[in-house]
């Protein structure tokens, strides 16, 4: 499955929205509602049919399509026409002893110029598509980023929200504890400063989600974008393949192929100017008319110049020179994007080991320290404070493991652009239906 593919399969399914801790002031104005529902399939679509750098590419291929064009073009035949023993003196005075001379020669490409020229250009137009390519796996890669971010904010506005929820019953619980004299009214005090603060992370949370929509819609040209709710799946994750066998599917990388149609169109320049070395040929058919004898000629003639001088060896060399500087920059980024690679496997790695330890470890047992929190509180055992730090720990976890999990599938995508390859089959969640949005 290729890189392409795997963009449009991608986080195909339900995602759950998200939201993050954080002050912000309550008089913020609200972004708009939603208005529908957008999924990676679309945003491909969008993206491919209106972001202007694609558009500026195209623009550029047809161009190169119609200097192909024109490198197949013969030369134009040259028409000349002489009138000579006119407007003189003495004899020559009129046109009785003139001479008219109508000569048509064509300059005859030796050596496989017009071949080597086409050659030349058809690599030039390649390189366009490749060219092409790359900038169009770079923006889908990054309007993918954006994507994930999108979904990460929906899954924080809604870890918000719960967290708003919870601080409202809080708030209840605590008053009737309050009215019932079993506590201080000070943790009434306390309980309603934790809400407004609950409160001032959802306006914040939501804002974040608004500007997450803005930047992916930036991906397609848009910079005030339509609100709507992202379709996927953050909690999909597959083992990280060893890095050698990532280093094994490199040859598919969009840079380095495109280096192939770099060094053709190098080659096939050096090609071009060893052709011009070999000198054109002109050849001359006309007609001579000579009033004094009145006679009619027929003339011939070619023309072909010496190449005692310049036999186009400068260039020759300078079209060789480059070529072996375009192998050395396919080296060299070889070497560079093994070692963006290296890196970006580590940032892989590191990320899956996060969203594992978080899933397995650190929220569930932030989950089961609440909930004993939350039942000791109810009969006294333990303060408010106490329950409050838990259920932020809790949170805070969760926020915690919904980046991990961002960040995990930013780094796929990383791996998967440097490799031009899929890491591995993606599964759409069974019933990939959508979330209501109360938000």
């Amino acid at each position: 499955m290729t890189f392409q593919s795997k963009v449009l399969g991608l986080f195909m399914a339900v995602l759950w929205p998200i939201s993050g801790f954080a002050g912000v002031v309550e008089d913020l104005p609200e972004p708009p509602e939603y208005s529908g529902t957008i999924t990676l399939e679309q945003v491909v679509a969008q993206v491919l049919v209106h972001n202007p750098e694609l558009k500026v590419f195209s623009l550029e291929q047809r161009a190169r399509e119609a200097v192909a064009l024109q490198s197949g073009l013969l030369p134009n035949p040259t028409l000349a026409v002489e009138v000579e023993n006119v407007a003189g003196s003495g004899s020559f005075s009129g046109f009785s002893q003139s001479e008219t001379t109508i000569r048509l020669s064509q300059l005859i490409e030796l050596g496989g110029k017009r071949g080597a020229r086409m050659q030349a250009s058809s690599y030039s137009r390649d390189l366009s598509d490749r060219d092409y390519e790359v900038k169009r796996i770079d923006v889908l890669t990054q309007a993918s980023k954006a994507f994930i971010d999108l979904l990460r904010a929906e899954r924080q506005v809604d870890l918000n929200n719960e967290l708003l929820a919870l601080a409202e019953k809080s708030l209840t619980a605590v008053a009737e504890r309050v009215r019932a004299g079993k506590v201080s009214p000070i943790e009434k005090t306390k309980a309603e400063v934790e809400l407004s603060a609950a409160k001032m992370g959802v306006g914040r949370a939501r804002n974040e989600r608004f500007a997450a929509q803005r930047n992916l819609a930036v991906t397609w040209g848009e910079t005030e974008p339509q609100q709507q709710r992202a379709l996927g799946d953050l909690e999909k994750i597959e083992p990280v393949p060893s890095l050698e066998t990532l280093f094994l599917k490199m040859d598919r990388n969009p840079d380095l192929t495109r280096w192939v149609s770099e060094l053709n169109r190098r080659q096939a320049l050096v090609d071009l100017e060893r052709s011009r070395a070999t000198p054109d040929v002109s050849l001359e058919a006309g007609y001579r008319r000579i009033e004094e004898s009145d006679d009619n000629a027929l003339i011939f003639g070619v023309s072909i110049p010496l190449p005692l001088f310049n036999r186009n060896q400068g260039s020759i060399a300078e079209a060789r020179h480059r070529l072996a500087k375009a192998e050395a920059q396919q080296s060299a980024l070889a070497i560079d994007l093994k070692h963006k690679l290296a890196k970006a496997h580590q940032a892989l790695t590191l990320a899956y080991s996060e969203v594992i330890s978080l899933r397995t470890q650190v929220v569930p047992g932030a989950e089961r320290a609440y909930d004993a929190m939350t039942e000791g509180y109810r009969y006294g055992k333990f303060g408010f404070l106490e329950m409050l730090d838990s259920q932020r720990t809790l949170f805070q976890a969760r926020i915690q493991h919904l980046q991990a999990l961002a960040n995990y599938h930013k780094a796929v995508l990383e791996v998967e652009r440097l490799t031009g390859a899929s890491l591995g089959p993606v599964e759409t969640p069974a019933g990939g239906g959508e979330r209501s949005d109360e938000n």
